[in-house]
């Protein structure tokens, strides 16, 4: 293992210095950098030329030049990494540093939620192969993946923000609004689960009450401004979440996994009031991650006292109700602060462009519902573009790996048909999809420069658009170097991956 990581990370060396050596002689070769300044009527301008060029060493060729910024490079192996300035005097460090950060935080959720969301829906189509729902996924699917980013995002703009920041002067969900939603939603949730006709409308009327019920008690609690959970929501929502997580994971036979789970769920309803006390006594990250820490530890426990015939998988599934929990937890407070939040943004918090509020100050979930309602739209846009090629990509994977052999041998077996796809070909299906997963984080750091663009956000995409439009060559050669090293290196963790993924795949021979 660890001679066969040696030799990948010397051949990524090699592949990053011969890249960047054809990269930064083409990009030298592309323009003059100083052409602006070229046709500038300043008095002083031969004088400024000359400092720019001194700067920037831009008499010496481009292939002798390349070498002074590899030196650059090689002081970050003693912690004093130099990439240069740009052609405004700024440090291309601190560029990438402030990039780096902005694009993270704008692609980072839209590329977990699009292959969470992705490879779960492209699951459940294979496994309803030419169904209607299958159709219909397939669809939606294309017609997704066909649309321009700027188009979308100029859609979310006009119907989701503005719209919905108008609804908010006078919120009120009409009666017939309540019964559309819940046919639809009723529709949709029926269409997933499947069956015979007895249990499709048994599903699709269960799901128009809940949803009927879940949209009328917002209507007459006034829960649009002035939103909450409480304990009532966090226990039911925490019991729905302790039965799909024991489903999921390992079936709700395993009746102890299913108990550790269903006690950290009502455990979150009762520790729900002392909880409060945390958040008001320690207002901060830190109060957050004790939460989190609580219900892990709790978790832990559960799972370790209910025991079973395998007591990781019911501490398994303990954890995995418990990071829920915690999850609703934060976001019942998030919702105490909503109203707040909507008075200090003005009456319309759904922003449309930019990554912040200026000048907004507040408390940390007002910082938090800042963040929020800013990476909301580009999220979305991002996602609906890459959720349609994930489902894709998860499908085919599934429905290739269905038809093996060992597949049949453990239906014949008498496997039921959900340890059968999850522990059987669930597992196998990912190997190609974790080598997609690799390439999408490789160039996730790169930056997404058009939805960067229409949502006023400054990324390693705007980075690199601005450096190539002005022959920039080291933010340039500084964004290439980032996204290079960050996609080597997710290739190699993706080889890595097969091995535990397939036992069979050895990285070693």
């Amino acid at each position: 293992m660890l001679k066969y990581i040696l030799r990948r990370l010397a051949a990524a060396v090699a592949v990053v210095f011969a890249a960047s050596f054809l990269i930064y002689n083409l990009a030298a070769n592309a323009g003059d950098p100083l052409e602006d300044l070229r046709g500038s009527t300043a008095p002083n301008k031969e004088a400024l030329i000359e400092a720019k060029i001194q700067q920037l060493n831009l008499d010496i060729p481009a292939p002798l030049r390349y070498f002074l910024w590899l030196s650059g490079v090689a002081k970050g192996l003693i912690g004093q990494l130099d990439l240069g300035v740009n052609l405004q005097g700024a440090k291309v460090t601190d560029l990438l540093a402030q990039s780096v950060g902005s694009t993270l935080n704008l692609v980072t959720a839209a590329t977990v939620l699009s292959i969470l969301l992705g490879v779960a829906i492209g699951m459940a189509t294979a496994i309803r192969q030419y169904s209607g729902f299958d159709y219909g996924v397939t669809f939606i699917a294309f017609l997704f993946f066909s649309l321009p980013i700027f188009w979308v995002a100029q859609l979310l703009k006009l119907y989701i923000a503005i719209g919905f920041n108008d609804f908010l002067k006078a919120p009120e969900i009409p009666p017939i609004a309540i019964v559309i939603i819940a046919i639809v939603v009723g529709f949709v949730w029926a269409s997933i689960v499947g069956g015979n006709a007895k249990k499709y409308f048994l599903n699709f009327g269960v799901a128009i009450l809940i949803t009927g019920a879940g949209l009328s008690y917002i209507a007459l609690t006034d829960g649009i401004t002035t939103p909450s959970l409480g304990i009532v929501w966090i226990g039911l929502l925490g019991l729905i979440a302790a039965f799909g997580v024991t489903y999921v994971t390992t079936g709700l036979s395993n009746r102890r996994a299913l108990y550790a789970s269903v006690s950290i769920a009502l455990l979150g309803a009762a520790l729900w009031y002392p909880i409060q006390y945390i958040y008001f006594y320690v207002p901060g990250p830190l109060g957050i991650v004790i939460v989190f820490a609580i219900f892990i530890a709790l978790a832990v426990l559960a799972g370790w006292l209910f025991r079973g015939d395998d007591r990781i998988v019911s501490i398994r599934a303990a954890v995995l109700t418990a990071i829920v929990v915690s999850i609703l937890m934060i976001a019942d407070r998030l919702m105490v602060s909503w109203p707040d939040y909507v008075g200090l943004t003005g009456g319309r918090p759904i922003a449309t462009i930019g990554s912040a509020t200026p000048n907004l100050n507040g408390s940390i979930w007002i910082q938090l519902l800042d963040t929020f309602t800013h990476l909301l739209l580009p999220t979305i846009a991002l996602m609906l573009l890459s959720l349609a090629a994930w489902s894709r990509y998860a499908r085919g994977s599934l429905l290739e790996v269905m038809n093996q052999d060992y597949v049949r041998t453990a239906r014949a077996k008498g496997l039921t048909e959900r340890t059968v796809i999850m522990r059987h070909a669930f597992r196998n299906a990912l190997i190609p999809i974790t080598t997609l997963i690799a390439f999408e984080i490789g160039a996730l750091i790169g930056g997404a420069a058009i939805t960067e663009s229409v949502f006023g956000w400054s990324g390693m995409g705007r980075l690199f658009i601005t450096s190539v439009e002005h022959v920039d060559l080291n933010p340039l050669m500084g964004v290439f170097l980032i996204t290079s090293i960050v996609a080597l290196v997710f290739n190699l963790i993706a080889d890595l991956a097969y091995s535990a993924l397939d036992p069979r795949i050895r990285v070693n021979k």
